[in-house]
């Protein structure tokens, strides 16, 4: 007679996922070193770059408003899977996670919340400032598909921070994270466009994530390079496979 009201005492897989999603979230809010590069450096760029240094040039502002987004999403994903599942490698948090009795799914998914939360205050912010200050004029449609361009672009980013995170130890993750996201950032065409740097570029950002991610969001409004959506998409769905595959692999091998 006691079976169901323990069974119905038991929380709800989806009440499991979504507290975890919330402490997830909140304890990166709460982390002044993964607030403020991931958060305030695409505001800071683009004030800079876009509004100080292109002050007048809408068509800058606007290139540089979809760009910056997802410059913040490459940020977000990288530091917030790579630093931190490094962190909690090397203090045996995983191990920890995994004596829990809760779904081996719930860690994973409210990291991919956390990201997407910073990843959609940073497009928020990133919108106003370059709606309000920057002269950019964008239909509430075209907002609408950038966010959710760059919310689930944080899927293959992910991927790949989760994989740098499974490598590399504790103390070097920041130094790893920093050799990815820069140079990527800048090889993809996201501090400035690709036409104004050497031919060879165009050709090294193909094999980019963000440059794919970029284009994706280019295309709304109507600065991409010409490629068909589909191409962006399949690249950016084989890169997601990929490196979770590889990290989960890895995390099975070592923990």
């Amino acid at each position: 007679m006691s079976t169901p009201a323990v069974a119905s005492a038991q929380p709800s897989r989806l009440r499991i996922h979504a507290l975890e999603a919330r402490n997830e979230s909140l304890r990166m809010l709460r982390s002044p070193m993964f607030v403020f590069p991931t958060l305030m450096f695409p505001l800071l760029f683009y004030v800079m770059f876009g509004l100080l240094l292109n002050h007048g040039n809408a068509k800058a502002a606007t290139y540089l408003y979809v760009s910056y987004g997802v410059f913040g999403t490459l940020g977000t994903s990288l530091f917030g899977f790579g630093v931190s599942v490094a962190n909690e490698r090397n203090l045996g948090h995983l191990l920890y996670k995994r004596a829990l009795p809760m779904p081996p799914s719930a860690y994973l998914i409210a990291k991919l919340a956390m990201a997407m939360l910073f990843a959609t205050i940073i497009s928020i912010s990133l919108f106003v400032l370059a709606t309000t200050l920057g002269g950019v004029h964008v239909t509430a449609m075209q907002f609408a598909e950038l966010l959710l361009t760059n919310v689930l672009g944080v899927l293959p980013l992910a991927a790949l921070g989760l994989y740098i995170g499974t490598r590399v130890p504790a103390n070097g993750a920041p130094a790893v994270i920093n050799l990815v996201y820069l140079p990527m950032s800048l090889l993809s065409g996201l501090w400035m466009p690709l036409s104004t740097m050497p031919p060879f570029i165009s050709k090294i950002a193909m094999a980019l994530p963000p440059w794919h991610l970029a284009q994706i969001a280019f295309k709304v409004v109507g600065y991409d390079s010409g490629q068909p959506l589909w191409l962006h998409v399949a690249v950016l769905a084989a890169f997601t496979i990929v490196f979770f595959l590889l990290a989960q692999r890895r995390l099975q091998r070592n923990g």
